[in-house]
């Protein structure tokens, strides 16, 4: 075999050499390319499937939560319409209603964002003055009087304010945006809270003039 056949044959089997290893590192970084590719759409999926299941488990605490405080609101008020009907109410269907009511709040607490937050805060203390009015309707001095006070709190600032949850609730899932709900919250809250300090008031001093009418 002369030089130059020999360098020929020399380049040939060089090129392939070179070829194949060329080819098998492109085919490596290639895999390299797909499987990170893989690995982001899979780190992708299961950020999204966090997601979800956490969206699903705020809204689950949400239902519980404007359930809860409807049950409570509309047991306070049916004790009241028995009471003044003269019929014998079982009080731990209230009781029930209230400490119901008082779990989810507790666990609501811990996820609930500052502005829903107030909502539920304002609502459960005045949630927690209706149950003042049952439990003091018996001892009242004007039972007449109480009665009418009592339907007139659960029909309107008590029924505003769980409305207004279930508003606020639906507002922060985006379910039910307006622009203009800020405002209208702030508004009925300083409503509700102010009629809660006024019943709050009018029972304290029931309950001072009770003894004093025995």
């Amino acid at each position: 075999m002369d030089v130059t056949t020999l360098a020929v044959a020399l380049i040939s089997v060089g090129g392939t050499l070179s070829g194949t290893l060329g080819g098998a590192v492109l085919s490596q970084r290639a895999s390299r390319a797909q499987a990170a590719e893989q690995n982001q759409r899979t780190d992708r999926e299961r950020e999204e499937e966090r997601a979800d299941r956490a969206l699903q488990a705020k809204r689950d605490l949400y239902a519980l939560l404007n359930t809860t405080a409807r049950a409570y609101r509309i047991a306070a008020r049916d004790a009241v319409r028995a009471a003044e009907r003269g019929e014998s109410s079982e009080p731990a269907v209230l009781d029930a209603a209230k400490d119901a009511w008082a779990d989810q709040y507790a666990q609501a607490q811990m996820a609930l964002s500052k502005d829903v937050l107030e909502v539920a805060s304002t609502l459960n203390r005045a949630l927690g003055a209706g149950y003042s009015v049952v439990k003091q309707l018996p001892a009242s001095s004007d039972l007449e009087g109480a009665y009418v006070r009592a339907k007139t709190w659960f029909s309107g600032p008590m029924s505003d304010g769980v409305y207004l949850l279930r508003v606020a609730l639906r507002h922060d899932l985006g379910v039910e945006v307006n622009p203009n709900f800020e405002q209208a919250r702030m508004q009925m809250l300083i409503t509700l809270d102010s009629s809660r300090k006024h019943l709050e008031q009018l029972l304290a001093t029931e309950r001072v003039q009770a003894p004093r009418s025995n």
